[in-house]
This record gives structure tokens, C-alpha cells and sequence, in this order.
């Protein structure tokens, strides 16, 4: 646009040089000059006002460039944050739901306890009443227990020979002539075996509970669990059943019985359960 100006310019000034005296041509050149002076300084200005007008677009630029970072930033810290809250949450939750699982054990234990203190008292108030009614009544020669060893052998080997009828009848007596011992747990179980095994899984499921309730701490008492749990699905009770499943592996995690538990919950196509109680 200067050059074009200029050329404007030049042109104007032959035309005067050629049809104007000299004087005339002199003032004419010092106004052509002038105005062109003038236009050279407006272009200046403008090319600076146009290059402070670059400056501040490119720092206004710069500067939104830097805010978007900064927000971008705060929004990922944001977001960490978030999700470390929500982990954190997650854990709490699992370690809360942990420790009133244990307590729920904790106070299924003490319930078992309570019962079998209960049992016992009530047995030894039976005995009492039969004592006084005894002191009350002519003597009768009564048949003598055998020893609890030799009773409870004998059962034991009568079901390890598949003599079913005869070992129900031993356990029996053992159970009621020896009812507080911890092989009266035993008993319960393997009575509870052999009606489980000829399907009368309804009184199996009582007698496994007998172990779970009075003998809490015997050695039956993760067999029980799981025989209990395997009876109550053959009764179509599947969700109880799968509840005593997952107490097994709750209660026993280490167990040959939380092992078998966690098969049969494979197989019935339904998880272990962590969070799951009896």
C-alpha cells in the first residue's frame, strides 16, 4: 500500500513538472513531499499499533493457555482425590463389615455356651427331682451304664462295620447316660451320619445342629457345619444351605471342610461370599 502511494505520488508530481511553471512546481513538489511524509508516519504508527495490538492478543493467549493448564491440573487432583476417598470408604466399609462378622461369631459362640450351661442345669435339676423321687419310692434294681470308653467304642465300631441299628441304639445311650461329655458331640454326629445317609435328612439336619449348639468347640463342629448345610439343600432350604456354606469357610477358612464348602458353592454356581454369616 506504500509503495502504491508512492507511485501516486510521483505520478502527480511529473504532470506538475510538465504543464506548471517553475515556482509553481517547487510548491507543489514541498506539498507532495509533505503529504507523503505524512503518510509514512501514519503507516509507522499503524504497524505499531498493530504490533502492541499482536502483543497483547499473544499475551492474553498466553494467558488463557496457562489458566486452562491450572484447571486442568486442579481437576485431576480433583479426581485422584475422589477416587482415593471413595478407596478409602471402600476399605472402612470392608474392615467394619470384617469386625461385626466377628462379633456376630463372637456371639454365636457365647449363645452355644449359654445354651449348653442351660442344658446342663436343666439335667442336673432332672437328676435331682429323680434322686428325691427315687429317696421317695421303693428301691429298684436298676441296669448299670457301661463305662463311657467301652460304650462309646463299641458305638463307634458297630458304624465303622455299617451296623447302623446297633450303633444309632449305642450312640443313644451314650448321648443319655453321658449327655455334658465331649464325645456326646461325637454321637450327635455320627447319628445325625447315618440318618443323613438313609435320607432322613430332616432329623440329620437337627442332630448336626445339636453339635453346633452344645459342643461349639469340638472337633465335629466344622464337620457338622457343612454335613448341616449339604442336608438343608437336599431339602430344597437352598439359601439356608448356602448360608451355613459360607459360615464354614467364615468360621474355618483353613479347614478340608471350608474346601468342600467352597466346591459345592462352585458348583451350585453362587460365590463364597465374604460378607455372608449363618
Amino acid at each position: 500500500m506504500k509503495t502504491r502511494i508512492l507511485s501516486i505520488a510521483a505520478a502527480g508530481l511529473a504532470v506538475c513538472l510538465a504543464g506548471a511553471p517553475a515556482w509553481a512546481v517547487n510548491r507543489d513538489l514541498v506539498q507532495l513531499q509533505t503529504q507523503v511524509q505524512a503518510l509514512q508516519d501514519q503507516m509507522t504508527q499503524m504497524k505499531q499499533s498493530f504490533d502492541e495490538r499482536m502483543g497483547i492478543m499473544q499475551h492474553l493467549l498466553e494467558q488463557n493457555s496457562d489458566t486452562a493448564n491450572k484447571v486442568a491440573a486442579a481437576m485431576a487432583s480433583l479426581q485422584n482425590a475422589l477416587q482415593k476417598q471413595e478407596s478409602d470408604s471402600g476399605s472402612k466399609v470392608d474392615q467394619l463389615s470384617g469386625q461385626i462378622q466377628a462379633l456376630n461369631d463372637t456371639l454365636d459362640e457365647l449363645k452355644a455356651r449359654l445354651a449348653k450351661v442351660s442344658k446342663q442345669l436343666e439335667d442336673m435339676q432332672a437328676a435331682q427331682q429323680n434322686i428325691t423321687a427315687q429317696q421317695s419310692q421303693p428301691q429298684q434294681p436298676q441296669a448299670q451304664a457301661p463305662p463311657p470308653d467301652v460304650l462309646y467304642n463299641t458305638a463307634l465300631g458297630d458304624y465303622n462295620s455299617g451296623k447302623n441299628d446297633l450303633a444309632v441304639q449305642e450312640f443313644k445311650d451314650y448321648i443319655k447316660f453321658y449327655p455334658n461329655t465331649d464325645l456326646a458331640g461325637n454321637s450327635y454326629f455320627y447319628l445325625a451320619d447315618i440318618e443323613y445317609r438313609q435320607g432322613n435328612y430332616q432329623q440329620a439336619a437337627a442332630d448336626y445342629d445339636q453339635v453346633l449348639q452344645n459342643f461349639p468347640g469340638g472337633n465335629k463342629a466344622p464337620a457338622a457345619q457343612l454335613k448341616k448345610a449339604f442336608a438343608l439343600i437336599e431339602l430344597g432350604q437352598k439359601d439356608q444351605g448356602i448360608s451355613e456354606l459360607r459360615h464354614v469357610i467364615q468360621r474355618y477358612p483353613r479347614s478340608q471342610e471350608a474346601l468342600q464348602a467352597r466346591e459345592r458353592l462352585r458348583k451350585l454356581g453362587v460365590s463364597s461370599g465374604a460378607g455372608a454369616g449363618r
